[in-house]
């Protein structure tokens, strides 16, 4: 018999804005409450620049002022009810968890881990980009009976996940390609620490770039840069199969340089990733390309070793040659 369930999410925006939270459906004493909170908390946050778009502050507000120490009790009628509907889910049947730990040198915007605690066992999964297909289901049959929504997938819907998006290497699809507003990337030091302030600001809306370049956005500009995100796969850096060299070898420095890439497209849906002095396949391969163009190592590989610069050679021309 199931005795109790915990939830736990991870929401993160920007480097320092984070959200972590753990939800316990405690079977046995009949309620449910918040188990751990990180990352800050009410409407605290660290201020970002205001060329940034901050799409991502008024969710990240909103997930912290709802941890609350509020006990929600369970009625017999509720349990029966849920553990019914919850076994009909069959939630994670065939299910293959996602290999992530609680620390990566490389972590995207939400992942999760459901722990299911029965008489005499137990049940571990994990997911960064694989949900389970019920998943939707179940968070609604949780706002049934919590009356809020556990898996905040109202929230979810501004993430670009495959729960709610198709992401392919030339874009995000909701139906039709979703447009991109804006583009934000950072690099900054780790030792002697540097406050992640952005490097490179593209606005598509307002014709602007700034940061390193400042310049306004031309049609050619524009064309040239989705070009280049669809050409090394920028979109598909969410996934696993663009990390081979992070899970290959860690990096000579690990003490060196940490970086974020942001897009956010039509209807505000966030796009994000960061990395702890490592980075996706291909990335190497975009950013001599960079310099080709600009004449500038925007995307600071200088900071790279040789011998992770080798790997990444590698695995990223693997990668464009699939």
């Amino acid at each position: 018999m199931i005795e109790k369930i915990e939830i736990t999410q991870r929401f993160n925006f920007k480097r320092l804005n984070r959200h972590y939270e753990c939800f316990t459906i405690d079977l046995v004493n009949k309620n449910a409450y918040y188990k751990i909170s990180e990352r800050g908390s009410g409407d605290k946050f660290v201020k970002e620049s205001p060329l940034c778009d901050d799409t991502w502050v008024d969710i990240l507000v909103d997930l912290r002022r709802k941890m609350t120490s509020e006990i929600h009790r369970m009625s017999d009628s509720q349990i029966d009810r849920f553990l019914h509907d919850f076994t009909e889910l069959e939630l994670f049947k065939d299910f293959e968890s996602e290999e992530f730990s609680y620390f990566e040198k490389i972590e995207l915007v939400y992942s999760c881990n459901v722990i299911i605690y029965s008489t005499d066992n137990y049940e571990e999964y994990s997911f960064k980009n694989n949900y389970p297909p019920n998943w939707i289901r179940f968070g609604e049959l949780l706002s049934e009976i919590f009356k809020f929504d556990v898996l905040h997938l109202n929230y979810q819907k501004h993430l670009a996940t495959p729960l709610y998006y198709d992401v392919r290497e030339d874009g995000v699809y909701a139906g039709n390609s979703l447009n991109v507003k804006s583009i934000e990337f950072g690099h900054y030091r780790t030792y002697p620490y540097e406050l992640p302030n952005p490097r490179l600001i593209i606005n598509f809306d307002e014709n602007e770039i700034n940061g390193y370049i400042e310049k306004e956005l031309i049609d050619s500009d524009r064309q040239l840069i989705l070009n280049l995100l669809k050409k090394y796969h920028v979109y598909m850096w969410i996934f696993d199969d663009y990390h081979k060299k992070s899970n290959a070898r860690d990096p000579d420095d690990l003490e060196g340089y940490d970086w974020y890439l942001e897009m956010v497209f039509e209807g505000d849906v966030i796009w994000h990733i960061f990395g702890y002095n490592d980075y996706p396949d291909t990335y190497v391969h975009l950013a001599r390309e960079v310099i080709e163009i600009t004449g500038m190592d925007l995307l600071e590989i200088n900071t790279i070793a040789d011998g992770d610069l080798e790997l990444f050679e590698k695995f990223g021309a693997e990668k464009l040659l699939d």
